[in-house]
C-alpha cells in the first residue's frame, strides 16, 4: 500500500467531532514498515492529538526510531502543513532531507523537505555546553 493510500484511509478513522476536520498521517520508517496515525479531537482543545504525533507514536510502539518518508492528507482547499509541534516532532525522527509530502483530498500535493518544513529545528545539540 502506498503512503498516500494508507494516509486517505486512516484519515477516514479520525475522532473530529468538533472541527470535523479529519486528517491522516502515514509514514514510512528506515526499516520499511508503514504506520499510521488520524487526528483524534477532544472537547478540551488543547488535549486532542494531530495524526503526524499518532503516527510517530504508532512507529515507536512498532520498535522503529527514524523516519524515511511521511504523508499528510486533510480535506483543505491548500496542502495542510503540520503544526508547529508536530514539525518538531517529525524533525526528532527525521533527517533533514526527508520528503514530507502535503495532500488534499482533491488530489493536490505538495512536497518538503523537514529542513525546509522547520528552518532553524532545535536539536540535542543545542542542550550540549562541553
Amino acid at each position: 500500500m502506498s503512503l498516500l493510500q494508507a494516509a486517505t484511509d486512516v484519515r477516514l478513522r479520525a475522532y473530529a467531532p468538533y472541527s470535523r476536520f479529519l486528517v491522516g498521517a502515514a509514514l514510512r520508517s528506515t526499516s520499511g514498515a508503514v504506520y499510521v496515525g488520524c487526528n483524534v479531537e477532544n472537547v478540551a482543545y488543547p488535549e486532542g492529538t494531530c495524526a503526524e504525533a499518532g503516527a510517530i507514536a504508532a512507529m515507536i510502539a512498532g520498535g522503529d526510531t527514524r523516519i524515511a518518508e511521511v504523508f499528510v492528507i486533510a480535506d483543505s482547499p491548500d496542502p495542510v502543513p503540520p503544526c508547529g509541534g508536530c514539525r518538531q516532532k517529525i524533525a526528532e525522527f527525521a533527517d533533514a532531507g526527508v520528503k514530507v509530502t502535503l495532500c488534499t483530498t482533491d488530489g493536490t500535493q505538495r512536497t518538503l523537505t523537514v529542513g525546509e518544513l522547520l528552518p532553524g529545528v532545535f536539536t540535542a545539540a543545542h542542550m550540549d555546553r562541553a
